[in-house]
């Protein structure tokens, strides 16, 4: 007769037990966990129209406290911030946990500079060719290798010219005899012609024996270019003996986008590294701008001239150039970071104070060194975001402002992203999902409610699975879940992103 009180008992604490956690589950669904009772007003006389969490702006909680989906407080939503058309209001307490940062429009100078690649080359412009002004034998070589370095006033070649002992007796036996000066005069212009230096003919008229025998030396210091002749050949009049290369200065030859060569001129300073010499910078500047454009790469050819101290650079050696103007153009500026480029404008968000913030269309010009020219749309002065603007931009859509990013925001909104997470609360309409970092949608891992699917949640599935799911944005703000399957499932094919 005494258990059935003690079933019944039993029965009452299991059904309270029951409607407790009901209770519980529908509270956090609704509002956070305090109990205080919401103040219509704030000490200050604001009115407060209902709190929210500002990573899921869509949820509207009647009652401050802590947020059930990120480990922060709830933010008020007062009746008096409307601001103008396309302004948004953010607790500036939140803006800063959540890593809005501003920076300010300056007045400075944005000096245009481009990177291009290129190929070291020989200086053309000091090539010296060392030829046979008569034609003789070649009866010792000294320098007897292409490549090989020389010095000026190096001996390279000792030639026999038979022409020269002929002429060279012709204008002694002339000067001797005195008869006639204007006979003596040409066989000298002769032995000029024939390649002796004036020196050489000084030597001949002081010791007055013919020297059939000469030696030509290096006219500059540098390397052997090109080696036209070995010991033992029979050379003609003008013939190539040697190439020499001056190696004080260097080409570059630059391959500069057909985009960004309209503002290079020559004379523009350039500093260029390779990597054979890390840390090392070669300044020089650009000597000419080929007129030819590589219709293949649609570049231009850059030459560029280089110092060359101690004959570091060697051609053939890949480089990498910085062009410069040298200096900069007056202009407004701002971290390019900060700027929205949809394709069809470019816009800002502007950090109008106490929490407040707009777009604003801007003109951009050139981009150089992490900062843009502003040429319309900002004065000095201004603050703009370069960071956080997913939260103003949901702000925004929150409000109803139209100040969503128009273009950006059409194509995040079109696209499907994917994910995976374990299920935390059912209902008819929603999900609560615990989910993974998303990269594609900007989500690092968090609990946050989707809307369920069109076709309603897939059988089987309850709190607590592993589910793999793949949602859009709607232009409210809310996200859609499209798929869901167990994690263990795949999710099927939906066709190409937009």
């Amino acid at each position: 007769m005494r258990r059935t009180p003690l079933f019944i008992a039993g029965f009452v604490l299991v059904a309270a037990a029951a409607g407790g956690a009901g209770y519980w589950f529908a509270k956090s669904r609704t509002a956070p966990a305090s109990e205080a009772a919401a103040p219509a007003q704030e000490p200050s006389g604001r009115k407060i129209l209902y709190w929210y969490d500002p990573m899921v702006p869509q949820q509207r909680f009647d009652k401050p406290g802590k947020s059930p989906f990120m480990d922060m407080q709830l933010v008020p939503k007062y009746a008096d911030d409307t601001g103008g058309e396309g302004t948004v209001s953010i607790d500036p307490r939140v803006a800063q946990n959540l890593g809005v940062r501003t920076a300010e429009v300056v007045a400075g100078s944005i000096e245009r500079r481009i990177e291009a690649v290129g190929s070291v080359a020989w200086n053309e412009r000091g090539v010296v060719v060392v030829q046979a002004r008569s034609g003789g034998f070649v009866e010792k070589l000294h320098a007897r290798a292409p490549l090989d370095p020389v010095a000026k006033g190096q001996p390279l070649v000792e030639l026999l010219a038979p022409d020269w002992a002929a002429a060279q007796e012709e204008y002694l036996s002339l000067r001797r005899a005195g008869k006639d000066a204007s006979l003596a005069e040409a066989a000298r212009n002769r032995l000029q012609l024939l390649g002796m230096s004036e020196a050489q003919i000084s030597l001949l008229e002081k010791e007055g024996k013919p020297q059939a025998r000469i030696t030509l030396y290096a006219p500059i210091s540098g390397v052997i270019a090109e080696l036209g002749v070995r010991e033992g050949m029979t050379v003609a009049s003008g013939a190539m003996l040697f190439r020499l290369v001056d190696l004080s200065s260097v080409w570059v030859n630059a391959e500069v986008p057909e985009t960004q060569g309209a503002w290079l001129r020559p004379g523009a300073a350039v500093e260029a590294r390779v990597p054979s010499f890390p840390g090392q910078v070669f300044r020089g500047r650009v000597s000419a701008i080929l007129p030819e454009l590589n219709a293949a790469t649609r570049t231009l050819r850059a030459r560029v001239e280089l110092a060359n101290p101690g004959a570091m650079l060697k051609a053939g050696m890949f480089a990498t150039l910085a062009f410069s103007e040298g200096t900069g153009t007056k202009a407004l500026l701002v971290p390019s970071e900060a700027v929205i480029r949809t394709g069809a404008r470019s816009l800002v968000i502007v950090a109008e104070g106490e929490g407040r913030f707009r777009q604003q269309d801007v003109e951009i010009g050139f981009d150089s060194g992490g900062k843009s020219e502003v040429r319309k749309g900002l004065a000095a002065g201004d603050k703009v975001v370069v960071s956080g603007q997913f939260l103003i931009d949901s702000e925004a859509s929150l409000k109803g402002s139209g100040t969503r990013m128009e273009g950006a925001a059409s194509e995040t909104a079109a696209q499907t992203h994917s994910g995976t997470g374990v299920i935390v609360a059912v209902s008819e309409r929603e999900l609560l999902i615990r989910h993974d970092e998303i990269p594609s949608a900007g989500m690092g891992a968090m609990t946050m409610p989707f809307l369920a699917p069109a076709g309603g949640i897939p059988p089987g599935l309850k709190k607590g699975d592993r589910i793999r799911f793949e949602f859009t944005a709607r232009p409210d703000g809310q996200f859609r879940v499209t798929k869901l399957v167990p994690a263990e499932a795949s999710v099927p094919e939906h066709g190409a992103h937009k």
